[in-house]
């Protein structure tokens, strides 16, 4: 399953230069609104030690990582949600992702403009905030019209709908994100058929000049502060200094240049995981001396479920799975080690798959 996330912001915060960085795409990083109109869309593979661990032992021929899809989407302005700047087209390209990666400026620089003249993260995000908003409630609207008929004539179904979308309603009204809407577990899953756009989790990069990276700065304290209550992660990242690490050739220069600056790892595979762990994903593996491959499944899913992420015939004519626990494999070392040491589970269609489990599923169709 492919995890897609979209890249919202005003222009000129860094998105296009974050975005070169997380993919393989390069969209057009040049400094004025509306440099990326096309929506790019950029295929990332997803960091795992584990994957590497299990490579070194089962020394198969090939090796397959999982990925996430980011689509950078263009720079957002004022009235945007009322067709301004080619509005109506990014809120719709947005709509179909499943998370937002919401990039905030939070660094000063003269070179760079601002499309309102001075950095303010917080007005920025406001800004942002208030366009989905007033999307979210406009395509709320129209379905409460669609809707009320058939709930008056009492179809139980519409009358279910009808009151989750005037629960949403209210809740965009005051001002506020759809995601905060007061709405019950049953009402939850049905709101997220409505594609929403405030609905959607939530991850705020603060882009910092390079200094800021490790410690932050005023502006970040400020995000901070500003998104407390809304159940948001927020990271820093400085898409500059990506843009430089990703320039260099060896596997060395990246990790000297990431020391230098006081960290451990490059801020994308921060963004990443963070993306893994705002969707509720994790990942599996299958590993055999053809490959060894990561699969993205969600938290919760059953064994049957999970071996129709790789083909649907697999869960229709799930019979077991054979589980190892990744740290089971890693210490004793092989497959065959771990079934001589009784430590391979077979398990029925109730299992729900942990994180890490290596996978093999019997199957009949």
């Amino acid at each position: 399953m492919a995890l897609q996330c979209g890249i919202v912001g005003l222009p000129n915060v860094g998105k296009s230069t974050l975005f070169n960085c997380l993919s393989n795409a390069k969209a057009q990083a040049a400094n004025f609104p509306f440099c990326t109109i096309e929506p790019n869309v950029g295929v990332i593979t997803v960091p795992d030690e584990r994957l590497e661990k299990l490579e070194g032992l089962v020394k198969p021929e090939r090796v397959v990582p999982t990925t996430i899809e980011i689509v950078d989407i263009a720079g957002l302005v004022k009235g945007a949600s009322k067709g301004e700047g080619l509005g109506n087209q990014f809120l719709g390209n947005i709509r179909e992702t499943d998370a937002i990666i919401h990039v905030l400026r939070c660094f000063e620089n003269e070179n760079v403009v601002h499309v309102d003249g001075s950095v303010d993260p917080i007005r920025d995000k406001e800004i942002i905030d208030t366009e989905l908003q007033f999307a979210d409630l406009d395509a709320v609207e129209k379905r409460l019209s669609k809707v009320k008929r058939q709930a008056e004539t009492g179809d139980k179904e519409a009358k279910r709908e009808f009151d989750a979308l005037q629960i949403l309603r209210s809740t965009l009204e005051q001002g506020k994100s759809a995601r905060t809407a007061d709405l019950n577990d049953d009402q939850l899953e049905l709101a997220k058929t409505f594609h929403l756009l405030t609905l959607k989790p939530v991850l705020y990069v603060c882009n910092v000049d390079e200094a800021s990276v490790v410690t932050g700065n005023d502006f970040t304290k400020k995000v901070q502060e500003a998104v407390k209550d809304e159940n948001a992660e927020v990271i820093l990242i400085s898409a500059a200094a990506e843009a430089d690490i990703a320039d260099l050739d060896t596997f060395e220069e990246r990790q000297e240049f990431l020391q230098d600056m006081g960290l451990e790892e490059a801020g994308v595979n921060k963004l990443i995981r963070s993306a893994y762990k705002l969707l509720q994903l994790q990942t599996y593996f299958t590993a055999g001396v053809k490959e060894v491959r990561a699969w993205t499944i969600e938290k919760g899913m059953t064994a049957p479920q999970a071996a129709g992420v790789i083909h649907t015939d697999f869960e229709k004519g799930f019979i077991r799975a054979e589980t190892i626990a990744y740290n089971d494999f890693v210490t004793l070392g092989s497959e065959a080690a771990v079934k001589e040491a009784g430590k391979m589970k077979v398990e029925g269609k109730e299992y729900v798959v942990k994180d890490g489990d290596v996978m093999h599923f019997r199957f009949n169709v």
